[in-house]
């Protein structure tokens, strides 16, 4: 069986290829074929790469012109999954939710000029008309989906049913982010950093800061008391507009730059603050949970599927800073932190990558069989 993975830029340690990883070796063991189908690649991962960079100009033509020698060559495999918006896979995985529904999450923040150049984009318009072919195609037979919310997305803006729309979740390494994170690292990262350990501190972690909610994070900050900080893991290339937003907090806003390691941010923070404007499901949702730590985060995150309020975590709408300000205060209290911190361990203790590997194997022995 000759089975197709496509991702323009192909990492081996990104959240799309981490999802699939080792169902693929699995496959590999079982004498399928695998190859990925990349513009460039990190050279590891352990599948032969087959090149496909065609040249472009700017990112439209980047996208239309990768897709269209994707499609020129997709028949060649009895498998095609897509981590990418092109009508020719067999599997799309939906780990980047619609792009319908994310430029109408981040019309609420933006202004008239800017929804009116977002309106007009060419790019932005084929991404639309891109996603459109794809769930439409006869070829698709299913859409991975990594949450319910965007299961239901897909199901009110194209009309698939329920059996063409599995939902896998993401898997965690539950051993590597666990709640001992805390004693190993608490100290020595405050220390580093000049904060004792009676503070409060909320970690933000993600790049992309306008889509994933920085600016939330720092209102909502606003609204919790002065002894607590927020840091911030991660890079964007608009970073003195959101040091601007925080200058008058001082101190209490920390910007750490992207980390290599950010696991011992977990063991030395006391909750997660995510405001996501919209994330089908972050990997760092479930990696703070796995590690103890209680996740306040919003009502377009995926992790509204497994969050119970006040129980393992919150959830507010993305712009409601005074209830998230609620939340903040709430964990300030080191006895509801850490029950709060238990029970969201306890919701994802099971939630391992061999689980998501076997899912994923499941549904590629499914859809072979259908194939005869």
């Amino acid at each position: 069986m000759k089975i197709a993975i496509i991702r323009q830029r192909y990492t081996a340690f990104g959240g799309a290829e981490r999802f699939t990883d080792r169902a693929l070796k699995a496959l590999l063991d079982q004498g399928a074929a695998v190859s990925v189908i990349a513009r460039k690649w990190s050279g590891e991962g352990g599948f032969p790469v087959r090149e496909c960079n065609p040249f472009h100009l700017g990112r439209t033509w980047r996208d239309w012109s990768f897709r269209r020698a994707v499609c020129a060559i997709a028949n060649e495999y009895d498998l095609v999954q897509s981590h990418e918006r092109i009508p020719c896979c067999d599997i799309y995985r939906a780990g980047d939710g619609l792009h319908r529904e994310w430029l109408r999450q981040k019309a609420r923040i933006t202004g008239p000029v800017h929804r009116l150049g977002t309106a007009l984009s060419p790019y932005h318009r084929y991404v639309l008309n891109a996603e459109e072919a794809l769930f439409t195609s006869p070829r698709l037979r299913a859409v991975i989906c990594n949450s319910k919310l965007i299961r239901e997305e897909i199901k009110t803006h194209f009309g698939l049913p329920d059996e063409r729309l599995p939902v896998l979740y993401n898997g965690v390494d539950t051993t590597t982010f666990h709640p001992d994170l805390h004693d190993r690292h608490r100290t020595a990262i405050r220390t580093e950093l000049g904060v004792s350990n009676d503070v409060t501190v909320f970690l933000f972690v993600g790049s992309g800061f306008l889509r994933k909610g920085v600016a939330g994070a720092i209102a909502a900050l606003r609204h919790a008391p002065e002894s607590t900080q927020l840091w911030i893991i991660g890079k964007d290339r608009n970073l003195p507009h959101y040091r601007k937003l925080a200058a008058d907090l001082g101190s209490r806003v920390r910007f750490l730059g992207p980390q290599t390691d950010v696991k011992p941010y977990y063991g030395a923070a006391d909750a997660l603050l995510l405001p996501t404007l919209y994330d089908p499901f972050p990997n760092v949702i479930l990696e703070a949970m796995a590690s103890g730590l209680p996740v306040i985060t919003s009502l377009k995150c995926g992790a509204v599927d497994i969050i119970e309020q006040g129980i393992n975590g919150f959830v507010h709408d993305a712009l409601n800073f005074a209830q998230m300000g609620e939340s903040l205060r709430a964990l300030c209290d080191p006895a509801t932190a850490a029950r709060i911190g238990a029970s969201a361990r306890n919701s994802v203790a099971d939630w391992t990558l061999e689980r998501v590997a076997d899912q994923t194997l499941d549904l590629y022995r499914q859809l072979s069989a259908d194939a005869g």
